[in-house]
């Protein structure tokens, strides 16, 4: 007969004891950080949706700084104030409530400068606003500077 004969017959099959649960949460506290500027990216576009004034960015990068230099320079966001806490920095954007849309394109495509207009086609809304953002042998620029510097580079992003 089975091994199992000594064991009282019940019936429920399994205890209802409650076994120790792994702690689900731990991987929530610590999320890696993969993309700097797509969070600044993020952030910035949630507080436009929700009619916010102004927004804390953290940390920073160079990049997002030139990032939100071209936006500024086409008056997409407001002033940008940088506050050096000895870590990774934050920023203080001021919204203007013009900014519909914006995001990082990962990965950074190559693109070579006849290679624009299909990609002004495919990311923005139409081909009178909206600006892609590349970086450049020459710096970090918008589509349209890109082009009058006949210059290719790889896409960071995009706004309009």
């Amino acid at each position: 007969h089975g091994a199992d004969e000594h064991l009282p017959l019940s019936p429920q099959p399994y205890s209802r004891r409650r076994l120790p649960l792994p702690d689900l949460f731990s991987g929530l506290v610590n999320m890696v950080r993969v993309s700097v500027l797509a969070d600044a990216l993020k952030v910035m576009y949630n507080a436009e949706k929700r009619g916010k004034r102004q927004v804390l960015i953290r940390p920073v990068s160079k990049v997002v700084i030139k990032f939100l230099q071209v936006m500024m320079k086409h008056g997409y966001i407001g002033e940008f104030e940088l506050i050096d806490d000895h870590r990774g920095g934050k920023i203080v954007v001021e919204l203007n409530g013009r900014l519909n849309k914006c995001g990082v394109i990962s990965p950074r495509f190559n693109l070579e400068v006849d290679e624009i207009e299909d990609w002004v086609g495919r990311l923005l809304p139409s081909r009178l606003f909206g600006k892609i953002v590349l970086t450049t042998s020459v710096g970090i620029m918008d589509h349209e500077e890109a082009r009058r510097k006949k210059t290719g580079g790889k896409v960071l992003g995009f706004f309009y």
